[in-house]
């Protein structure tokens, strides 16, 4: 009988902690990582340059301004600026912009040990024209830059497998050796236990054709386990349907291994839609299973919804969506189980917005990424103008 009885207060305190984690109602502690919290970016790094004034084509530019740029290493940036433990591996030039490049990196705390330099290509050149309502048209000259040169070979691979989190986008796979190269990097970092994220990040331009784009953009969807995207791309990768129907992105673009799919909006914010199972370890008494080492309780409902942007003046929005990641990334390094509590997730997306409001209000996308102190500072301003 006192067996019994010790069997079922067991159940009892497990019951009790698990519903504890679950209802509980924890602070975000954005950006306290720890060292073994890196996100691993892996990608293109190369020089935007952008017009002085704006709305103007790039032939009526008086002048332009150079900036570091590249999506991700803007999110590495981005993700060190906010306090984040962060790492780029890419490819540059074995030039003066190549070597100014690492030198960003290196200023702004981001372990720079996974780039090389080539020589036998330049560092990628961006112009980038800012339209009267701050929206971007591109103009590259990589024919072949340095970023589509990098080898499998060459791969940092200590670093990769360090990774909490590998994040990556699309323009990795356009030429090889880089294409290569970038899913063997991924293949690593899944196999090391870390969480991939991907924004695609499109730009028709750089591919061969919109088939080309769409065929390349999704052959490494199912593998990922966190998703950004715009609602232009959803557009663009479901053939035209509309971004805005719940059933269109649960259907086309929710994979059954996706823990977040995040849809981007401007500065009207972000929709988000999860979909998981949570397991409970339970090493007491006869609830443990050997094979195992937990027994699963009950599923974690899915859930999804919305969470409102903040309302800026737009003066370029070159690295919105870089920061907004940047954002994110940084609170789901200090809390891995983002996915499963639909309030901490909403912060966090919160967060993420007023990262990508305030990146909008300067030019340039690494120089205007904000700190920590900036965006809570400006939610709570926001939160209290709002009240």
């Amino acid at each position: 009988m006192a067996g019994n009885l010790t069997t079922v207060r067991d159940l009892l305190f497990s019951i009790r902690t698990m519903l504890g984690n679950i209802c509980d109602i924890e602070k975000l502690h954005i950006g306290a990582t720890k060292n073994n919290s890196v996100v691993v970016c892996f990608g293109e790094l190369l020089i935007d340059f952008v017009p002085t004034v704006g709305g103007v084509s790039l032939a009526e530019a008086p002048a332009f301004k150079k900036a570091p740029g590249g999506a991700p290493a803007n999110v590495a940036v981005g993700i060190s600026r906010l306090g984040g433990s962060s790492a780029f591996i890419g490819k540059v030039g074995d030039d003066e912009f190549g070597y100014m490049l690492a030198d960003i990196l290196k200023q702004n705390n981001v372990d720079n040990s996974g780039m090389r330099f080539d020589q036998s290509a330049r560092t990628a050149l961006a112009f980038v024209t800012l339209r009267a309502d701050g929206e971007r048209e591109f103009m590259f000259f990589r024919h072949p830059s340095a970023d589509m040169r990098l080898h499998e070979s060459e791969l940092n691979t200590n670093l990769i497998k360090q990774a909490k989190i590998f994040h990556y986008g699309s323009i990795s796979l356009i030429e090889e050796p880089c294409k290569s190269a970038h899913l063997a990097a991924m293949n690593m970092a899944k196999r090391s236990g870390s969480i991939l994220s991907y924004d695609p990040n499109l730009r028709l331009p750089l591919w061969p054709s919109a088939e080309a784009a769409r065929k390349g953009i999704m052959s490494i969807w199912d593998q990922s386990d966190l998703i950004k995207v715009s609602e232009d791309e959803i557009t663009f990768l479901t053939g035209g349907d509309d971004a805005y129907d719940d059933n269109v992105v649960m259907k086309k673009l929710f994979h059954p291994n996706l823990k977040l799919l995040v849809v981007t909006e401007g500065s009207a914010g972000c929709r988000y839609y999860t979909k998981v199972s949570i397991s409970f370890a339970l090493n007491r008494s006869n609830l443990y299973e050997k094979k195992t080492g937990y027994r699963p309780i009950y599923p974690l409902q899915a859930f999804k919804g919305r969470v409102p942007g903040i309302k800026v003046k737009a003066v370029d929005t070159t690295g919105a969506g870089d920061a907004f990641v940047s954002g994110l990334l940084t609170c789901l390094s200090s809390d891995v189980k983002l996915f499963q509590n639909e309030e901490r997730l909403r912060e966090a997306l919160r967060f993420a917005n007023g990262c990508g409001a305030l990146t909008v209000t300067e030019r340039g996308a690494i120089p205007s990424l904000p700190t920590k102190t900036a965006v809570l500072d400006a939610l709570s301003k926001y939160s209290a103008s709002n009240k």
